[in-house]
Parts: structure tokens; sequence; C-alpha cells
């Protein structure tokens, strides 16, 4: 994985590539932002700049044998940790990302998107199904110190890369705490994380932080051109839609909304209409259909939720022209926009984000949705 595979993100690859050539290396870096933004292929093309031997023009060699090896998740000093689950797990079975059963497929899903996928990507690939969701476990962070004691084998650095840090249980974001403060000589850790918010502040005060933005515009159009788009206004639209990540243009571009979204919209409006209708006992029965989805698939409506309460609140204030709403969306949220104003819209948006909390801190989903229905409920009035 080269910084050339990278799609946009110049101004962060070149800070990037500025920090190896000086030697101005921090030993724990966290990488943050949405998978769109290409923040995991980013991360590994780093390490393989790091790593490479042969580094020239602004850019790893991508020939070299540790090359090679990095870009194929297959380095003996690239250690890999990442959320796991199976169905039908055993009781005190103990699961790790580099048992073969995890890796094989991890990397084959990395080379087939070339490191732009999702969490629930990953979790399909898994076949965790509604109730399941990947986790990295206490045992899985004992591996980390044992590994990591080791002398490298090949490159001057042995690299840690924990992707989805977050869904380390607490007491494995401890057993790690110690050796981020003080690691081995050319040790690195670089985590990846979508939500740096539910890592322990102990954990972030510890890490560099690499903050990961959203895709430019045009750099989204002109790859929505080269994927084949050839009407300009629709390739400008596209991206713009896009918001900056890739994973939605592919969306858009294969002329699906992605079926997450869709199932996402479809709740959002049996939420709004029950609120302004004042249907109590339907909103309890809407919660228990929504605690019924697996936890990623919750925080993936919450997040649609929020959007979609943004863009209304946007076309109440008249400002439609900015928006990123089109087709089913745009038309709901349109009728929808005389119930979101400047008087609700700061409280509803901090709802979606007590119940975000809450589902990835474990809450029980029905108490939680059951409160969030309810409350959203009183907020919704026609102002």
């Amino acid at each position: 994985m080269r910084f050339a595979d990278i799609i946009g993100q110049e101004e962060l690859k070149r800070h990037l590539i500025r920090s190896v050539d000086t030697g101005r290396i921090s030993h724990a870096q966290l990488f943050t932002g949405r998978s769109g933004f290409g923040t995991l292929a980013l991360a590994v093309a780093y390490v393989q700049y790091l790593c490479c031997r042969h580094r020239h023009d602004g850019d790893s060699c991508g020939e070299c044998p540790d090359c090679r090896q990095i870009a194929a998740l297959a380095h003996p000093d690239l250690h890999m940790v990442f959320p796991v689950n199976k169905q039908g797990k055993k009781s005190g079975e103990v699961m790790r990302s580099d048992d073969l059963q995890f890796l094989k497929p991890f990397r084959e899903l990395f080379a087939e998107t070339g490191g732009y996928f999702s969490p629930q990507d990953w979790y399909d690939r898994l076949n965790l199904g509604k109730t399941l969701k990947g986790m990295i476990a206490a045992r899985e962070a004992d591996d980390i110190v044992r590994k990591l004691s080791f002398k490298s084998f090949e490159a001057d650095y042995k690299t840690m890369l924990i992707w989805l840090p977050e869904t380390m249980n607490e007491e494995a974001a401890n057993k790690i705490l110690k050796i981020l403060e003080e690691p081995w000589e050319k040790t690195l850790f670089v985590l990846v994380s979508e939500q740096p918010d539910l890592l322990l502040p102990t954990i972030l005060s510890r890490t560099q932080e690499v903050v990961v933005p959203r895709i430019s515009p045009e750099v989204l159009e002109r790859e929505a051109v080269g994927r084949g788009v050839a009407d300009e206004a629709q390739a400008r639209n596209m991206a713009r839609l896009s918001d900056g990540d890739l994973l939605t243009l592919q969306h858009l571009l294969s002329g699906e909304n992605n079926s997450q979204q869709r199932e996402n919209f479809e709740l959002f409006c049996g939420l709004m209409r029950l609120s302004y209708n004042d249907k109590h006992l339907e909103l309890i029965s809407w919660a228990e259909e929504v605690a019924q989805l697996s936890r990623e698939q919750q925080r993936s409506f919450l997040r649609d939720a929020a959007r979609l309460l943004r863009e209304s609140f946007i076309l109440h204030a008249g400002l439609q022209q900015v928006g990123y709403l089109w087709g089913e969306e745009l038309a709901f949220c349109s009728r929808f926009a005389p119930f979101v104003g400047s008087e609700n819209i700061e409280p509803l948006i901090a709802e979606i984000e007590s119940a975000l909390m809450q589902i990835s801190q474990n809450g029980n989903p029905t108490i939680v949705f059951t409160h969030f229905a309810l409350s959203v409920s009183k907020m919704i009035k026609h102002l």
C-alpha cells in the first residue's frame, strides 16, 4: 500500500512523509476518521513508507520484500489487532486476530477493497448476523505485550496496528496503557479509530492524533468520472452527496443507496411520523424493533438520524442549495422540515449522541431506544 494508492489526502500524505524523513516519529499514533476517508489505508501506507529501505520521490518503492509483505498485511514485524467474533462461540473460547480463521478473511477484504471498508463490511464478512459484534478481548492485549517484547525480524521498527481500538473492553485497554507509556525501543503503535471519543482518556493522552479529513469534492468528482460517470453535472452532484466519503460514493455509483442506509431512512421516517402524531404506544413497538438490530446497525441508524435531522434543519432555514439530500430523503425531509428548527435541533442531536454513547457502552438497547423514542417525540412539533 503506497501513498500513491490513497485517494486524495495530499496534504496529510505530505505531512506523514515529512515526519518520517525528518525522524519525527511518535511511538504511538492515533489515526481518526471514517473508513471511507481512507483512514486504515493511510495508516498502512504510512507503516510501509517507514519500513521501506528504498523509498524515493516521496513514497515507498512498492517492490522490495518489506513493501510487498506490508501491502499483504503479512510482514513479520507488522502485528495486526482488530475486532473478532463468530457464530457458535463456545463458552471460554479464546479468539485472537492472528487466528487464521480471522486473519485470512481480513487480509482478503483489505486486498479486495484497497483498505476502504467499514466495520459492518468486516462483520458481514465474518457472518456475525444481527446480534453479534466484533470485540478486542483482554487476552488479545496480553498477546500485544508478548509479541512486542521480541526483537524485530527484518524492519527497523516493530509495528502494532490496532484497527477499531474502541472495541476493546476496559480490561484490554488498561493492559496496553503501560506499554503505550513506556514502549520498547523502535516500537510503533498505530491505532485506527472511527470513534476516538469511546477510548479511555488515558489512551488518548498517550497517543499523537492524526486526523484524517473528508476527501475533497474535487477528488471524488474525478473518481466518479474515472468510474464511468460521463455527465459532469451528475459526477459533481454525486461527489457533493458523498460528503467526503469514498464508500458513500461507491454506493451511489452502484445505483443503490446502501441497503443499511435505506433501512435507516425507513426507521427515521417511522419514528418522526409516530412522534408528531403522538403515537406513544406505537413508539414503544418501534423501539423494540430497533432493539433487535445489531449494535453496529443501531449506531448506523443513530448516525443517519443525526444527518437527516441536520439536513431537515438546513431545509427549514431555506438553505437547500447547500444540502446533501436527494430522492426520497429530500422529499420526506422537505415535508418534515417545519418540525425541526433552532428551538429543538440541539436537544435532538444531544439525545442521539447520548443514545450512541449508551449503545457503544453495551447499554440495554430496549431501554435505550424506548427512552430515546419517547424523548424525541416530546421535541417534535410544528415550529
